[in-house]
């Protein structure tokens, strides 16, 4: 088994999930502000600390996706992130695209950026003990997109980024992301995640990606935030499934992103999903359904971290017992 292999399956491993605390810092000062934080780059540490250091979060999380700026800074003790976290039995991860800008040629969509000068950083951020990195591409449904090129182009980006992960010894999280805005059905986001999947998978392979050593980080298949009608936790599970299931069994795994979606309906989301077997560890990645209610608990109060790591621990719980069920009902 390769490295990347080995640690991807650590990714996926039963019963655990991936946690993204990967906000861009404008994103980040945005959230603390909101939350009524003063945003500032030691706000911005302390929340990730914790974050990380939440009491028993290794139970259920199996790794930690940081930005640049948190895998550069230290713990309150002076340890290194990286170095904090993996002593606290945790996977440190970056992100490493650049965010996704106007594509030229294809007005109203975007192409995610970050390629160059990737491979350098990547060798740094190994070197400072990062595991794993991850890759972003967005894709929004609309009357006449995704294009074929907006859907294509982010997809060689994606494989291109996979590859360089690989040689770096980097496990990579490839995360194509069809969007929620907009009022289409789980019909058409089924048909718009299946055309973006079959494009990532034939540009992966072109370049020679070993999906043994990657995690995907796919969408949940359902309707639009606009759309008239939620569909239920089956009719998603049903959906997503249908989508996953021209991955071939080699890929080490899927960890779903939230996608905006509320931290309850995520979990129930996550556990539908549970009751269909696959060739494949199903897991979860998500940010905002796991971080705003500890950041909602904190507020930026010293004397309210542990009400703040209270009510991230608990939403981690929820997601990691729905992940265990597979595993329940597998041995039953």
């Amino acid at each position: 088994m390769s490295t990347c292999s080995r640690i991807a399956a650590q990714m996926v491993s039963p019963g655990k999930g991936i946690l993204a605390a990967d906000e861009s810092i404008g994103t980040m000062s945005a959230r603390l502000e909101n939350a009524g934080v003063t945003p500032t780059e030691q706000s911005r540490r302390d929340y990730r600390e914790l974050l990380v250091t939440a009491p028993g979060l290794s139970e259920g999380v199996s790794g930690i996706i940081f930005c640049d700026e948190t895998l550069n800074q230290v713990f309150s003790d002076g340890r290194p992130f990286a170095q904090g976290v993996r002593e606290l039995g945790m996977l440190p991860g970056i992100k490493v695209d650049a965010g996704a800008k106007p594509c030229p040629g294809l007005p109203g969509e975007t192409i995610t950026e970050g390629l160059d000068g990737l491979a350098e950083r990547l060798t740094r951020y190994a070197k400072i003990g990062a595991a794993f990195a991850k890759w972003r591409a967005v894709y929004t449904i609309t009357d006449a997109g995704p294009s074929w090129g907006a859907i294509t182009s982010n997809a060689n980006t994606l494989a291109r980024y996979a590859a360089a992960c690989q040689e770096a010894g980097l496990v990579p999280i490839v995360e194509p992301e069809v969007l929620t805005a907009g009022t289409h059905s789980i019909e058409q986001c089924a048909d718009v995640t299946a055309s973006v999947h079959a494009a990532v998978r034939q540009q992966l392979s072109l370049l020679n990606v070993d999906l043994s050593g990657i995690v995907l980080k796919p969408n949940m298949v359902t309707e639009g935030a606009g759309h008239r009608e939620q569909a239920t936790p089956q009719q998603v599970a049903g959906a997503t499934l249908g989508v996953l299931r021209a991955w071939p069994n080699e890929l080490a795994g899927v960890a779903f992103l939230s996608g905006g979606q509320s931290p309850e309906r995520a979990t129930a989301n996550l556990e539908a999903l549970q009751q269909y077997p696959t060739p494949w560890p199903l897991t979860f990645s998500f940010g905002r359904a796991l971080v705003s209610p500890a950041l909602a608990a904190w507020r930026g109060e010293e004397h309210l971290v542990a009400q703040g790591q209270a009510a991230l621990t608990k939403h981690v719980a929820a997601n990691a017992a729905a992940v265990r069920l597979r595993t329940e009902l597998q041995s039953a």
